[in-house]
């Protein structure tokens, strides 16, 4: 099976520095480049620039990280920030499914982030956990009010496959190493484990599959995407 990466992504956010403080300060990514209207850190093999904008978002995406690393990492961002709750007290999730666990936090502009586990993946470590083990952009959600439109345009222009769940409510594209998240929000209406609404947003992507680079951006609902 083709293993799909993500090698940047690129975001906006109406609160520039106080994300270059997230993300560089409290999370300890590296900036690797920093101009004014926009920065980017550097996340595994991934790269995350984010670029000023008047108007807020809030996105959701997910970092990997090692599969014996989840308890570990909760501890530590319980260090830095606030873990969401997902049911009273509790802080992880399971899913079944995709044999992977994973916890929530938002950054400085409201962003829903996640740290995923996939225990299929069998990358342990026996490192401490820091930032360094924040190992790429996992996930990144791509709203569509059709997932099956939606999950053949990205099957046909990057070769990629439908990965988990249904092409009504909530599909995904994509390998274990890298995912597009493909809810319908004319059905599910809000990012779990939260009451942030679904909204298509746009983005930025580059990424590899099957030895190939594509470069993709996601606009006013539309996918253009480009090989590179």
């Amino acid at each position: 099976m083709l293993s799909m990466k993500f090698k940047a992504l690129k975001l906006h956010t109406e609160n520039l520095a106080a994300e270059r403080e997230f993300y560089h300060t409290t999370l300890g990514l590296p900036v690797i480049d920093d101009v004014t209207d926009q920065f980017t850190v550097e996340v595994g093999w991934s790269k995350l620039t984010f670029q000023e904008s008047p108007v807020p978002f809030k996105y959701h995406y997910c970092f990997l990280i090692p599969s014996n690393k989840l308890d570990e990492a909760l501890t530590w961002t319980e260090q830095r920030t606030t873990v969401i709750n997902i049911e009273g007290d509790k802080k992880k999730q399971f899913f079944d499914d995709w044999n992977a666990e994973s916890f929530y936090f938002f950054d400085a502009s409201g962003n829903i982030v996640e740290f995923i586990v996939r225990y299929d993946l069998k990358n342990e470590t026996e490192e401490p956990f820091d930032s360094s083990q924040i190992l790429c952009v996992n996930e990144m959600g791509l709203p569509t009010k059709d997932v099956a439109d939606s999950n053949q345009i990205l099957e046909e222009n990057l070769g990629t496959s439908f990965y988990k769940g249904d092409q009504q409510r909530f599909g995904t594209n994509g390998s274990a190493e890298g995912i597009f998240l493909l809810p319908n929000y004319t059905v599910k209406e809000t990012w779990f484990p939260t009451s942030i609404a679904l909204k298509p947003l746009p983005f930025e992507a580059t990424f590899e599959n099957g030895g190939n680079s594509f470069q993709l951006k996601f606009e006013a609902e539309k996918l253009l995407i480009a090989k590179s």
